[in-house]
């Protein structure tokens, strides 16, 4: 499995754990399904555990001032986000 598919797995896993989305599997999430409004459904609160559980997972802060708008869009853009972050940290 690729450094790719590990992370989106392993961010599908997370929202699944931490958001406590029941009848919700991992493998339901589809990489490019919008997680919010009539995709998976996630409001703001949801965003803010979202938020909490990433930094907990990766070891990063999130600054949520400096957090585009579609970061967490989808599986696949929070999987860029946080490519991103790790390699800052990283460099940093």
């Amino acid at each position: 499995m690729s450094s790719a598919s590990s992370t989106r797995q392993r961010l599908k896993e997370i929202l699944v754990e931490s958001l406590n989305l029941e009848g919700t599997t991992p493998e339901m999430i589809e990489d490019d399904m919008l997680l919010w409004g009539d995709g998976l459904g996630l409001d703001s609160v949801d965003a803010l555990e979202l938020m909490v559980a990433l930094e907990r997972e990766y070891g990063f802060r999130i600054d949520s001032d400096e957090l585009a708008p579609d970061a967490f869009a989808t599986v696949a853009r929070l999987e860029e986000f946080v490519e991103t972050q790790r390699a800052a940290q990283a460099g940093g």
